[in-house]
């Protein structure tokens, strides 16, 4: 790439119409000293007693070197705004550069009229023999509101992180079979359809197949977010990027490159990116109306004084100080420093802002589309229900079972070693240990050969009280797993996701917040509406594929709902990515994080509450700010039309601008500082 086309990326814009900090950040620092040197001259002298700074310069020489100091602080530090505000003229579609820069403009190119030809002054527009400048306005004004966009955009989320975490989900090489039966180790690239690939216990599985050789269970919680892995054997489908847990597979690649299921999720993050709405800024919504008014405000001054009989260049002067009054610099900073302050206080809450507009939209949300596994549930199995046969007891089942388990990786396996250590069971030793892929496991204990696995495998009649309750704990979605030995069946074990403790207090008060709260989730539809009926919740959507739960929020947004998603799975990318606002789990997946835009540090479901909460304050206190950055402003519109000249004798001073930008500025960053004791 050559050197000018490396230059052009760089300045392509990647937020609010700006390209990166990074480029702005040089032009912030070259205009920070510029703007304190111009201030120093043009409010120096007048400042009282022991803080007077004299340069000692004629006024002239002191107005030229604010002319040379202010000049590429407005057309080098200033000309992304200067491109914005051109585009949105020729667009019709103001916004908050629109304000600033007819503001910059004016004091500049009326402080430049104003040092060339003097003498078209009006002496009522003279401030000691001399018109007034308004370089520091100018100055400040690109300065402050290059700051706010600079704090803004390094909060702001880059999407290319999410899709970089997706793309490295496909393991980059994989084992492929040669036809005469040894392996060889080749790049992802280089894997056709057709090709038999093996693919060994803990391995990611490299593209999407069908299972011609081998059993195992592959743990698949990349499509469904569910923990419990999917037991498979010859004949079944498998996709790439999911995780091989137990035993050996040989596949046959049917699906590779572009075509394969991981490279859909990634278009599906992908495109809904792209196709994410322009942000509609407070501040930009409030300046659809403003600049209007204001340059109503300006024709009209003009059309008044030349009415009264004033000459061109007075009406002119008056109209041109309307636009210099009525720009805040305050505006620039109305909305990032709440963001900025809202983010520190939701950091200290646990609430991590990985993009600030998801605090503005945060507020105007009306529902809540929420994952099941790892958010609504621990997102891990755990033993729900110990039902023994007759002659054994419960810490028997547990101990037994958890003998058979305790050498697998299995998550079942873990979750019933788990069991029985938090029940303080011991646990015998297990002799002569043999696994059967996805149907058990058997081993000798205490002399005694053992079994654990399923039913049919086992070979064995259960008695019809335990085979009842069995039947009614898969039907409520819980994987069961049976003991037995040689003989006889000795009771069954119930594994489920359990429901997290806090999940009913939080939905609580997001339903009190007028929130709407809706369940999506890859899991079976038993599993989930057992979940929903206890949280008291509608009927889930059940069984959604990660372009499911997309669709799902697409439907209600085009429905005309302002949509949240919260999950913690490479499943729930796309929906995170789609929805108004995404809201990830800290404890998830890569993926989740980095598709959303606020992320839950501590996993804590109250945090979505938090939120929400937090996410109106900002909202509230960026309302507030837009007040004040303009109150000031706007009181001094009828003095620098010239409305008081008569009666009582007012008229503009040269520091009012100054002074009103100042108190509008320091009122924004007082309010917004609030937001640090908010209570959440």
């Amino acid at each position: 790439m050559s050197a000018s086309r490396a230059a052009t990326d760089r300045h392509q814009p990647v937020y609010m119409g700006l390209p990166a900090f990074t480029v702005l950040l040089p032009r912030f620092w070259v205009a920070l000293p510029l703007t304190f040197a111009v201030a120093v001259l043009a409010m120096g002298p007048m400042l009282p007693g022991p803080l007077r700074i004299d340069p000692g310069l004629t006024p002239a020489a002191n107005g030229w070197l604010q002319a040379a100091l202010t000049t590429p602080v407005f057309w080098w530090s200033g000309w992304f705004f200067l491109k914005r505000f051109v585009r949105s003229w020729r667009t019709l579609d103001f916004n908050m550069f629109t304000l600033t820069v007819t503001g910059t403009g004016a004091a500049y190119g009326y402080s430049l009229l104003a040092l060339l030809v003097p003498s078209a002054f009006p002496d009522s527009l003279r401030h000691h023999g001399h018109p007034p400048l308004y370089f520091e306005s100018a100055a400040m004004i690109t300065t402050l509101v290059l700051l706010g966009q600079i704090l803004e955009q390094r909060a702001h989320a880059r999407t290319g992180d999410a899709l970089r975490a997706l793309l490295a989900l496909a393991p980059p090489i994989a084992a492929r079979i040669r036809p005469d039966g040894t392996e060889e180790t080749v790049p992802l690239a280089a894997v056709h359809v057709g090709d038999l690939l093996r693919v060994r216990p803990g391995d990611k599985i490299p593209v999407d197949g069908l299972v011609r050789d081998g059993r195992s269970a592959v743990d698949e919680a990349m499509l469904t977010g569910e923990p419990l892995p999917r037991e498979k054997q010859p004949g079944d489908t498998v996709t790439g990027g999911t995780v091989n847990t137990t035993g050996t597979l040989v596949l046959e690649a049917r699906r590779v490159g572009a075509d394969t299921v991981l490279a859909q999720i990634v278009r599906l993050v992908e495109a809904a990116e792209d196709a994410a709405p322009p942000i509609q800024r407070v501040a930009d919504r409030v300046i659809d109306f403003f600049v209007p008014v204001i340059f109503g405000c300006a024709v009209l001054t003009l059309a008044v004084w030349l009415l009264l009989g004033a000459g061109l260049p007075t009406a002119l002067a008056h109209a041109v100080a309307v636009l210099i009054v009525a720009c805040p610099c305050a505006l620039g900073l109305a909305t990032p420093v709440s963001i900025v302050t809202g983010i520190g206080r939701g950091a200290r809450a646990g609430v991590l802002v990985r993009d600030a507009a998801a605090l503005e939209h945060l507020a105007a949300c009306d529902v809540l589309v929420v994952d099941k596994t790892g958010t609504l549930t621990e997102g891990r199995p755990e033993v729900v229900t110990l039902a023994p046969a007759e002659g054994t007891t419960t810490d028997q089942l547990l101990s037994f079972a958890a003998a058979l388990e305790i050498g697998s990786e299995h998550p079942l396996a873990k979750a019933v070693v788990r069991a029985a250590t938090q029940r303080q069971v011991i646990v015998p030793p297990a002799r002569d240990f043999v696994a059967e892929p996805s149907a058990g496991v058997a081993a000798k204990i205490e002399g005694r050969p053992l079994r654990l696995g399923r039913l049919a495998w086992l070979g064995l009649p259960a008695p019809d009280r335990l085979t009842t309750a069995a039947c009614a704990a898969e039907a409520d979605g819980r994987t069961v797993v049976w003991l037995a030995d040689a003989d006889r069946v000795l009771g069954f074990l119930a594994l489920a996701d359990r429901l997290r403790s806090d999940a009913a207090a939080a939905l609580g008060e997001l339903r009190h917040l007028g929130l709407e709260v809706v369940m999506a989730t890859g899991d079976n539809p038993a599993a989930a509406t057992r979940i929903a009926t206890t949280l008291g919740m509608p009927t889930p959507h059940a069984g959604l594929t990660p372009a499911g739960k997309q669709q799902l929020v697409q439907q209600l947004q085009a429905a005309g709902r302002r949509v949240v998603f919260a999950g913690d799975g490479i499943n729930d990318a796309p929906a995170l990515a789609t929805a108004r606002v995404g809201i990830a789990m800290g404890h998830g997946t890569d993926v989740a994080i980095e598709s959303a835009g606020l992320v839950l540090l501590h996993g804590d479901l109250r945090g979505l509450a938090r939120a929400v909460r937090l996410g109106r304050a900002v909202l509230r206190n960026i309302r507030q700010n837009l007040f004040w950055a303009f109150f000031y402003n706007l009181l001094g519109v009828p003095l620098a039309a010239g409305a008081f000249l008569v009666w009582p004798g007012w008229s503009l001073p040269p520091m009012f601008a100054a002074v009103a930008m100042s108190l509008s500025s320091l009122s924004v960053v007082a309010n917004a500082l609030r937001l640090r004791r908010l209570r959440l």
